[in-house]
């Protein structure tokens, strides 16, 4: 076919690609249209020349910004006999890309509008009633796309025959009959490309095209949607029998543009009835357009309108008797319990009865009560709820889940109405129960599954997280009527223990867990006021209600369920709700009974978890246990020989379930060191005579301190087993002492007291080996100072102050040359808690280690920085310097910096702060800077002054501190970097204006004379700005003065 377009014969070749060189060289429109075809065939052809393929995509590439290139390319697109489908594709992409830059004239847009038209009607509307040689689906996408692109500029005034010109196209010559298959599939592609143009919500669009947009729509209402919407009918019609590909795609149209087309021209009785034959005439047989057409009866219903209409639409569209009529159908009925249902049909009718639900509780919650869309939204309430609560209750968790939103939604409205409207507490009261009942149900394992089988972990995963999302709907119920829920709970959880007391194992073990699980979550309600008794008596009647279920757990011996969810069901619930525990001792030995057994469970799930729920439990319990601590380290004894393995970096570091991690060695070793914890608690019980925590004591670390010794000497060797192995070691000597005592310094909120002095001579010992194997491995050192450092923080608590004297060691040990910044500043913050604890005893030893142990921060913070970790370690190193020199102050410490052992290094830490509060590139360390100043004002620089002279308790310290702290302050913002919108920058001149505050206190009017004639003046400052900011400073407050130099320092930088 010959194109309309004259193409000029002067256009200048853009690149000579069979030559691989540029060239400026007329051609004629043959020879160009020629060389065009070439070069895109060589550009799509993988074993073209390498070289040659380079210089052809490089030429492609430069077609769109040639402004005459889309001539040659309509040509080539329209030629007969055709190009190849790629030469094709990529001239279309050109020319459309041409069309919506706007370049092109009307005139020019008419040409190519009928060049493109003639194009359609004579591939897609043949001459006979033959099957037409269409194009491939991807070029019949890009044809539809540039001709939306042409629909946008020539629909207005132009081109108002649009909408004819392609519906023409569905008719065979001389009929008026859809008949046209490839023409019909065409028209269709073309309403879908128009949609996404002008209407699809996802895409972004600029605020001239969202107005172009709203326009072509106008006019679409106004001259075609009519016809739009009966070349739907005819086409339905047509092919509902016959193609199930053209009906599925006059489906979705219909679906997009019920969106934003009047819904009143589009959605007629005809059309509703073809809809309603495709839905229901089909749900005994096969599904071949019946999902598309319940997709597209929920696209409809999405449409926004008011809720009154929307009633009305969902009883014209006969939306309940659709679902009901599907529910009922052999595919949803019959089938439901076999292999064959029909689950992808299922989620399909309930996505509809979700928003149709939805949209009802929306109208009832805009209404008033007693009106008529009240009224009207009850009763489809009513007749929705039983159909929503089919599909909420079905065996498959995805239908389910897809019924959850509009559930929300009903208990929702529910709660916000219940009390300020009759019809809606009437239907709460009515409706509750059923969903309730409901939600319980669906809390159960179904009969199919499987606890702890390896092959389901992606099934029980998401079978929890349904479980979240019920949780969610229960905890919705009880806020619109808690005794419901808690009778509902009850009932469920007592019913089933006690169908246990009397049936044992026969009852099954979904129904205990069931009961449990519900029994675990009443502790959200039960627990509410924070406890469950108040002087020996329930708090509430919820709380009343879990004790009574407590009752029955222990009594009814639900832990004697073989099945290990059960088990681990159990052990849960008796950590969470310890509180009955403590009213009720005399449970606790039976209970621990059965937790001994547990922690040797052959299941490893159960187990590992079994391991910490057993710690947790005997540190709640522990006040009450008396002196069993040798029979139950006699019960673990088993349990406690360490033996590591060399971690696999491979599974380490591979996605795994958490189920596969449990069963990792360093998982598994993690799990084993709550036992020591719980050891721990179980010998330093009240009831335990001290003589004999000693003997427990010695009994469990003795065997510890034997394998430490052999491993040792292989461990300097170099052997990694062995230094997993001390390291493991070392962590379990830690834990036990974590586990003894909760006692820590100087708390003000520990009610815990310090163990006895024999205890603490025994874990001296402890500190001792662990001493002794960070002083002998020198290989792999950063694993055991990773456990000595994990232990050193746990000792702390029980041996006071007697750990002191061991201090220099201990930095030796922790700071070595090979120790990482992250370590330095990890150990950094233990000492923080040391210093704190042991404030009043301290000095001496602190004055002995202070220089060596600043040395070796410096050291650390004078490495080069090698990456971003590093980096970010450094920053944090610098903090926690200056945190523990804070420290030092805040505790009245402060002489210890100026000792005669210290001062040497006194300079060293003003220079080091010096340089941290000057650091543009870390606000925050800088801001830490200027707090550690003002301290040292604070403390060195002597009662505040009115008129008399600055008395500085260190000699000189008056002069030092205007001379060096005070230009800190203008020393930051002056560099080049500086930003003041930086919020912590911001922040770290009000630290810097808190300094200049405290030296004025300090030191008065020799400030004030110091920054006029020195500071100030040296800075350019001029004398006004001078005379404002030194009245500023001595007659405003703190927080007046640091507004104002933020706003100085702000002004500054413009």
């Amino acid at each position: 076919m010959e194109a309309q377009v004259h193409i000029k014969p002067t256009i200048y070749s853009w690149s000579s690609v069979i030559f691989g060189q540029w060239a400026s060289v007329k051609l004629t429109s043959a020879a160009l249209a020629l060389q065009v075809e070439n070069a895109i065939e060589i550009a799509s052809d993988p074993s073209a020349d390498r070289t040659l393929n380079s210089q052809a995509l490089d030429f492609i590439a430069q077609l769109p910004s040639d402004p005459e290139s889309w001539r040659v390319c309509l040509t080539l697109f329209v030629r007969d006999p055709r190009c190849s489908e790629f030469v094709r594709h990529t001239c279309l992409d050109v020319l459309n890309n041409a069309i919506r830059s706007g370049s092109l004239g009307v005139q020019t847009l008419n040409a190519v509008r009928q060049n493109l038209l003639a194009y359609a009607q004579g591939t897609y509307k043949p001459l006979d009633t033959g099957l037409p040689s269409v194009d491939s689906i991807h070029l019949q996408n890009k044809l539809a796309q540039t001709l939306t692109s042409l629909f946008v500029y020539l629909y207005p005034s132009e081109w108002l025959s649009f909408f004819r010109d392609m519906l023409d196209l569905t008719a065979f010559a001389g009929s008026s009959a859809r008949e046209n298959a490839a023409g019909t599939v065409f028209f269709l592609r073309v309403l879908s490309q128009i949609h996404d143009e002008i209407a699809d919500v996802f895409l972004a669009r600029s605020p001239h095209e969202r107005k172009k947009s709203s326009e072509l729509k106008d006019l679409i209402r106004e001259r075609d949607a009519k016809v739009v919407a009966g070349s739907w009918q005819e086409i339905l019609s047509q092919w509902r029998a016959k193609d199930s590909t053209v009906t599925d795609i006059c489906l979705v149209v219909v679906g997009r543009w019920a969106s934003w087309t009047e819904i009143s021209l589009i959605i007629t009785p005809t059309l509703r009835d073809l809809l309603l034959e495709l839905v229901i005439s089909q749900s005994n047989g096969p599904a071949v357009s019946r999902e598309t057409a319940l997709t597209t009866f929920t696209e409809i219903l999405r449409k926004k309108m008011s809720p009154a209409y929307k009633l009305e639409l969902i009883d014209f569209l006969k939306i309940r008797e659709v679902i009901a009529h599907l529910i009922a159908s052999p595919a949803l009925a019959d089938l439901r319990a076999t292999s064959q249902y029909d689950t992808d049909l299922a989620e399909s009718v309930a996505q509809l009865a979700n928003h149709s639900l939805s949209d009802i509780v929306k109208a009832i919650e805009s209404a008033q009560d007693q009106d008529s869309v009240m009224v009207q939204g009850v009763s489809h309430l009513k007749g929705f709820l039983p159909l929503v609560l089919r599909f909420f209750s079905d065996d498959y968790d995805e239908i389910c889940s897809t019924v959850i939103p509009c559930l929300s939604d009903l208990l929702t409205l529910f709660r916000r109405k219940e009390k300020s409207s009759v019809v809606i507490h009437e239907q709460s009261i009515a409706m509750l129960g059923p969903v309730l009942d409901a939600v319980v149900a669906k809390m159960r394992y179904d009969e199919t599954s499987s606890w702890g089988n390896e092959d389901a972990q992606t099934d029980e995963a998401e079978f929890q997280e349904l479980r979240k999302r019920l949780h969610v709907l229960q905890q919705a119920i009880a806020a619109v009527d808690d005794t419901l829920y808690q009778d509902k709970i009850s009932s469920v959880v007592i019913s089933t223990f006690e169908n246990f007391k009397r049936g044992g194992t026969q009852v099954d073990w979904r129904d205990l867990d069931l009961a449990l699980h519900e029994m675990f979550l009443f502790g959200e309600l039960g627990l509410k006021s924070g406890g469950l008794y108040s002087k020996t008596k329930p708090v509430t009647p919820a709380a009343e209600r879990l004790i009574a279920m407590m009752f029955e757990l222990v009594e009814c011996d639900v832990a004697s369920s073989p099945h290990p969810a059960v088990q681990l069901q159990y052990m849960e619930i008796c950590v969470r709700y310890y509180q009955f525990f403590d009213a009720n001792p005399q449970l606790i030995s039976t209970t621990l009974e059965r937790f001994i057994l547990f922690v040797h469970h052959d299941h490893v799930k159960v187990q590992t978890r079994s391991w910490y729920l057993f710690a947790r439990f005997i540190k709640h319990a522990r006040h009450h246990l008396g002196d069993i601590a040798q029979t139950v380290i006699q019960a673990l004894s088993d349990l406690l020989p360490i033996k590591a393995e060399i971690p696999d970096e491979v599974s380490d570091n591979s996605d795994m379930s958490s189920e596969e991690n449990q069963q990792t060695p360093s998982a598994r070793f993690d799990s084993q060191l709550h036992l020591f914890e719980a050891i721990g608690c179980v010998c330093s019980a009240r009831g335990v005579p001290v003589e004999n925590q000693v003997v427990y004591i010695r009994t469990v670390i003795t065997p510890l301190f034997s394998d430490m010794e052999m491993h040792l000497s292989p461990a300097k060797n170099g052997d990694d087993l062995a230094v997993m192995q001390v390291h493991h070691l070392i962590m379990a000597l830690g834990t036990l002492a974590r586990g003894f005592s909760d006692w820590t310094p100087a708390s003000i909120t520990s009610s815990a007291s310090p163990p006895a002095n024999q205890v603490s001579e025994e874990f001296s010992r402890t500190s001792e080996a662990i001493l002794l194997a960070l002083e002998s491995v020198n290989i792999n050192t950063d694993v055991i100072r990773a456990a000595a450092r994990f232990s050193f923080s746990r000792l702390v608590g029980v041996l006071g102050s007697r750990i002191l004297p061991q201090l220099p060691r201990w930095i030796d040990g922790l700071l070595s040359r090979t120790s990482s910044k992250d370590e330095m500043a990890l150990f950094m913050r233990l000492l923080d808690q040391v210093v704190y604890g042991f404030k009043t005893e301290i000095y001496d030893i602190l004055n002995t280690l202070l220089t060596p142990l600043l040395q070796r921060v410096f050291a650390g913070i004078a490495e080069p920085v090698t990456g971003t970790d590093d980096e970010i370690q450094l920053a944090e190193l610098k903090r926690e310097y200056l945190s523990f020199l804070l420290v030092i102050l805040n505790n009245n410490l402060e002489a210890v910096l100026v000792t005669e052992a210290n001062q040497a290094g006194f300079a060293n830490v003003i220079s080091t702060i010096e340089h941290l509060a000057k650091d543009p590139s870390d606000f925050p360390t800088a801001k830490l800077a200027f707090t550690v100043l003002t301290n040292m004002v604070t403390k060195w620089g002597g009662p505040d002054v009115q008129t008399k002279a600055p008395e500085p308790t260190l000699p000189g310290f008056d002069r030092f501190m205007m001379e060096r702290f005070s230009p800190l302050c203008w020393a930051l913002p002056s560099q080049p970097n500086f930003d003041t919108r930086d919020a912590q920058g911001k922040q770290a001149m009000g630290e810097a204006a808190g300094l200049q505050k405290a030296i004025y206190a300090k030191t008065g009017e020799q400030y004030l004379s110091h920054l006029r004639n020195t500071e100030l003046s040296g800075m350019g400052m001029d004398e006004g700005t001078m005379d404002d900011y030194l009245r500023v400073l001595s007659n405003s407050d703190a927080k007046a003065f640091k507004q104002y130099f933020q706003g100085l320092v702000q002004r500054s930088k413009r």
